[in-house]
């Protein structure tokens, strides 16, 4: 396993994993960020990442980013 970080633009991961408190958990489930989903990394700008999850994009920071473990 790695950090959703790590992933190249263009490639489409499987969440294996969310770490930290059960309200980053929370929110990043509320967000679409669910263990076995599918995630496409569209870009990444000043080392934030653009993100598509299910029909939706979201930007998230390096640090929620290296939560999520793919």
């Amino acid at each position: 396993m790695m950090p959703l970080s790590m992933a190249k633009v263009g490639e489409t991961v499987t969440i294996r994993k969310i770490t930290g408190k059960d309200q980053i958990r929370q929110h990043l489930a509320e967000l679409g960020f669910v263990v076995e989903s599918d995630v496409t990394v569209v870009s990444e700008l000043g080392g934030n990442l653009i993100l598509q999850v299910k029909d939706s994009r979201v930007a998230l920071d390096r640090t929620m980013a290296n939560r999520i473990m793919i």
